[in-house]
C-alpha cells in the first residue's frame, strides 16, 4: 500500500449518469476493482432522473455495497449533477468519472499520488480513445492529429506536465471552496470552464501519463457532428462568460472556417477561393494518409471526411453559441462555492 493510502486520504468518486442501464454496472465494477483501499472510497452517482433501469440497478448495487449512494439530479444537466456530488462528498479528493470510460485498476491511486507529488489542484490523464468499429478506428487516428484537435496535450498519452485542462480530473476538494463548482447551467464545456477558473485563481492543473483511462468516441458522422457542434457552442459560452480563454487553440476551426467562408461571401476575395479550398483539401488529405496509413484506403478516405466534419461542426457551434448567448446570456451569478472543511488533504 502506498504512503498516501496508509495515511488515509479519503476519495469520493463523482459520477453523473442518465439512462445508463447498459454501462453503469460495468463502470462501478471497475471502481470496485481499484487497488486503492476500499474503505477509503465512496461512490456517488448523480442520476438525472433516468427513465430506464439505471435507478433499479443502482439500488441493487448499493444494497450489496454501502459505499454506493445515489444523488438525485432534478436539473438533469451533467454539470449541475457534478456540483451536487461535491456537496454530498465526504472525500478530500474528488475523482470525476464518466460512465462510458474504462479505467486502469490503479487509476484512483495514481490520481492521489499525482496530487501529492505535484501539489496541483486538479490532475488527470490523457483522453485515450478506444475503438470497436471501423469508423471509430478512423476517428481515433484523426483525433491524434494536430489537424483533428489542434495539438491538445490532453489527447497525447505521452505528455506529462502542467497544462490548461485534463480529461475528467481528480480535484483537491478545497478548490471548490475557492473557485466554486461546475457551472450548473453549462450544457457542454463545463470541465474546461472550471479548469480556466482554477488557472485564473492561481491554481495548477497537471497531466500525468501514469493516469490511464480510455473512452469510446462517437461511431457515426452524424453523432460526431452533433457532438462537436455542442462543443463549439459551449466554447463560445465560456469565452463570453469569462471574457478570455487560456489558449486560442479551440477557436482555430472557427477562425479557419470563417476565413474560408469570407472568400466565398466577399466578391473582392473570390479569386482566392480556389487556392484556399485546394490548400485545405491537400493538407487534410496528406494528413489523412499520414495518420491512417495502417487503416487502408477506406480508413484514409474516412479520416479525410472526418477532418471537415470536425472543423465545420465546431465552427458552426461557436457561431451559434455567440448568436445565442449574446442575445440571451444564461448566467446571472458567481459559481456556488462549497462550505470550507476544517481539515483537508492531510495525507497529500
Amino acid at each position: 500500500m502506498n504512503m498516501q493510502s496508509r495515511q488515509g486520504t479519503r476519495v469520493t468518486i463523482a459520477m453523473p449518469a442518465y439512462n445508463e442501464e447498459n454501462y453503469i454496472e460495468a463502470c462501478i465494477a471497475s471502481v470496485q476493482a481499484q487497488d486503492y483501499p476500499a474503505d477509503l472510497i465512496e461512490i456517488l452517482v448523480c442520476d438525472g432522473r433516468s427513465t430506464d433501469k439505471t435507478r433499479e440497478i443502482l439500488a441493487r448495487l448499493s444494497a450489496a455495497d454501502p459505499r454506493i449512494k445515489m444523488v438525485d439530479n432534478p436539473a438533469r444537466l451533467q454539470a449541475a449533477g457534478l456540483g451536487l456530488l461535491v456537496k454530498a462528498a465526504t472525500g478530500d479528493v474528488i475523482v470525476r468519472m464518466d460512465v462510458h470510460c474504462e479505467y486502469a485498476p490503479d487509476y484512483v491511486r495514481k490520481c492521489v499520488e499525482t496530487l501529492g507529488k505535484t501539489g496541483a489542484d486538479n490532475v488527470g490523464g490523457a483522453q485515450r480513445a478506444k475503438s470497436k468499429t471501423p469508423f471509430q478506428r478512423a476517428l481515433c487516428a484523426a483525433l491524434l492529429s494536430p489537424l483533428g484537435v489542434g495539438g491538445a496535450k490532453y489527447r497525447s498519452a505521452e505528455s506529462e506536465g502542467y497544462v490548461d485542462t485534463v480529461f475528467l480530473g481528480a480535484f483537491r476538494r478545497r478548490v471548490f471552496e475557492s473557485v466554486g463548482l461546475w457551472d450548473p447551467k453549462a450544457i457542454t464545456n463545463e470541465d474546461s470552464e472550471l479548469n480556466q477558473r482554477i488557472l485564473e485563481s492561481g491554481g495548477q492543473i497537471y497531466l500525468s501519463k501514469d493516469i490511464v483511462v480510455h473512452y469510446f468516441p462517437r461511431d457515426s458522422f452524424k453523432s460526431l457532428a452533433t457532438q462537436y457542434f455542442r462543443y463549439g457552442r459551449g466554447r463560445a459560452r465560456t469565452l463570453l462568460k469569462l471574457g478570455k480563454v487560456p489558449t486560442l487553440r479551440p477557436f482555430i476551426p472557427f477562425l479557419t472556417v470563417t476565413g474560408a467562408a469570407a472568400t466565398l461571401a466577399i466578391p473582392l476575395l473570390w479569386p482566392l477561393a480556389p487556392a484556399v479550398f485546394a490548400t485545405y483539401a491537400l493538407m487534410t488529405g496528406a494528413e489523412a494518409v499520414r495518420v491512417g496509413k495502417d487503416l487502408g484506403l477506406s480508413g484514409i478516405a474516412t479520416i479525410w471526411r472526418i477532418f471537415p466534419t470536425l472543423h465545420a461542426s465546431h465552427a458552426a457551434g461557436v457561431a451559434a453559441g455567440f448568436w445565442q448567448y449574446l442575445r440571451n446570456p444564461d448566467w446571472t451569478e458567481e459559481p456556488e462555492r462549497v462550505a470550507p472543511r476544517k481539515a483537508q488533504l492531510r495525507a497529500i
